[in-house]
């Protein structure tokens, strides 16, 4: 909980202020969440870009439920000790709505599942193969929780060939242990690195920073260097914002002129690809992040041949 004496939120700035988007698009994609009783992170975690991608026409599903067995201070996503059973039709509802909004990139995530032997490995895997047969030629992006750092957990979604392994780091070490629960800056960091070696640097390993929490800037190049480190070469930095006044107060509004300079000194340092802006999300247009990687490895295959 936040601290009773802690000063009110800053007065939101002009730059992150979010234009309400309505009509056809929006309202499809709510009906047909609805219909296929599916969740969404846009909704489950308050992302400001809601209105955007579902008037888009596209949305970052959420499996294994709308709640998550960590209480992390800076989520808006509900705790359960004993969250219900993965249903098992959920992969194949996934994949419907993905055919029914003609997707050519779909993002998975989910809650976290410390009540699940595989931490909810499989279901990602069924999701991502669900989703390839109903739609050969559509990517899926997973956004996974840190599987209690299980290097079969982290096998087992990459064997079924997602287009990136993405995993959040969420903020820089020393508030890691103070805003997130359970998860550690450095199993994180492990998990990463695992992605990268078992995927064989084949399948892009991307990850996420949240800054005005109370880092300082060289905070957030330390976990910048450290992310690419770790084989990371997608890399999204946006701006925290409390989903209520009993979650982690915001320490400050960064700047647009500061997120440009993280996202200099990110490609500086070799990432392939960094979106850093104020409403920047983890799955924020993530085709469009990914698609600097597939022109990389394009060219380096070129120059190979």
């Amino acid at each position: 909980m936040a601290d009773s004496g802690r000063l009110p939120r800053p007065r939101l700035p002009a730059w992150i202020r979010v234009k309400v988007e309505v009509g056809s698009g929006r309202e499809e994609v709510t009906a047909l969440l609805r219909d296929l009783r599916l969740n969404t992170v846009c909704a489950g975690a308050r992302c400001p870009n809601l209105g955007e991608c579902f008037h888009r026409r596209t949305a970052t599903f959420l499996i294994m439920g709308d709640h998550c067995t960590r209480n992390c201070r800076f989520c808006g996503i509900p705790c359960a000790v004993q969250p219900l059973p993965p249903e098992p039709d959920e992969a194949k509802r996934v994949a419907e709505a993905a055919a029914k909004l003609q997707l050519r990139y779909v993002v998975i995530t989910s809650v976290t599942r410390d009540d699940l032997p595989d931490g909810g490995a499989g279901c990602f895997a069924a999701v991502i193969e669900a989703v390839r047969r109903r739609l050969p030629e559509t990517g899926v992006e997973v956004l996974t929780p840190d599987f209690n750092g299980d290097a079969d957990a982290i096998r087992r979604v990459l064997a079924a060939g997602p287009a990136v392994f993405n995993h959040n780091l969420e903020t820089v070490e020393r508030l890691s242990g103070k805003i997130r629960c359970r998860a550690t800056y450095r199993r994180s960091l492990k998990v990463l690195a695992l992605a990268a070696e078992i995927g064989g640097r084949r399948i892009p390993v991307k990850s996420g920073l949240m800054v005005g929490l109370g880092e300082d800037d060289s905070e957030v190049l330390a976990a910048m260097r450290d992310l690419r480190d770790a084989g990371v070469t997608l890399l999204t930095v946006g701006q925290y914002l409390p989903p209520s006044s009993s979650h982690w107060p915001l320490a400050r509004y960064v700047t647009p002129e500061q997120f440009e300079r993280y996202q200099e000194a990110a490609l500086a340092m070799g990432f392939v690809n960094v979106a850093s802006g104020p409403l920047v999300r983890s799955s924020f247009r993530a085709e469009e992040l990914v698609g600097a990687q597939e022109r990389v490895e394009s060219e380096k295959t070129g120059e190979k041949m």
